[in-house]
């Protein structure tokens, strides 16, 4: 597998409910990459990023620590911040990977640390029948179009289809879906 470019309607639309918004600090938990720290620097954010997938790996696979402890690990290493401290979040394709315990507590620290009529940015594969799916990594390359890289192949925690999705985000204000021709669907989540 090789990187690819991918059109983004959800990156643009993001992008432009940045735009109406004053700068402020954008959450990448894709891990940080040059490309969208330049990027997103360039129209006056700030950005704080984190691996949440490096965490997950190195916290939830411990069989000696318990399921809470494990989640309260995990909260204090990726979203350890100060409450409404979020003007966007980045958040690809990570949440299908969170395990459900850990998931629900996510999106709660994660509904606390945006500002209100904060934009996030998610990804989740279409393909419900496999149990797992290729990741990637996610550079920005112009305001519609990201730079997928091949990052290998992981196990989902459970399929999300569209009426889960609207499930999870379901206290946010507003969710947008966008049709995509590949297998990942994009959604747009308005705190």
């Amino acid at each position: 597998m090789e990187e690819t470019h991918r059109q983004s309607r959800g990156l643009e639309q993001f992008l432009a409910m940045e735009r109406e918004m004053p700068p402020s600090t954008i959450l990448d938990l894709g891990g940080a990459n040059q490309a969208n720290i330049t990027f997103l620097s360039n129209l006056g954010h700030r950005i704080s990023a984190g691996n949440m997938l490096h965490s997950l790996d190195g916290i939830w696979n411990d069989p000696d620590v318990s399921e809470s402890r494990k989640v309260e690990e995990f909260l204090e290493e990726t979203l350890n911040y100060q409450e409404a401290t979020f003007g966007g979040a980045l958040v690809w394709d990570i949440l299908e990977y969170l395990p459900d315990p850990l998931l629900e507590a996510v999106l709660q620290r994660l509904y606390r640390l945006m500002n209100a009529g904060a934009p996030i940015l998610a990804f989740f594969h279409a393909d419900e029948r496999s149990p797992s799916v290729h990741t990637y990594t996610y550079r920005i390359v112009d305001s519609k179009t990201l730079l997928l890289g091949p990052a290998g192949i992981r196990p989902r925690s459970h399929f999300l289809n569209n009426r889960a999705i609207e499930r999870m985000f379901s206290n946010y204000s507003s969710l947008k879906f966008f049709l995509t021709r590949d297998s990942l669907r994009e959604v747009l989540i308005r705190r």
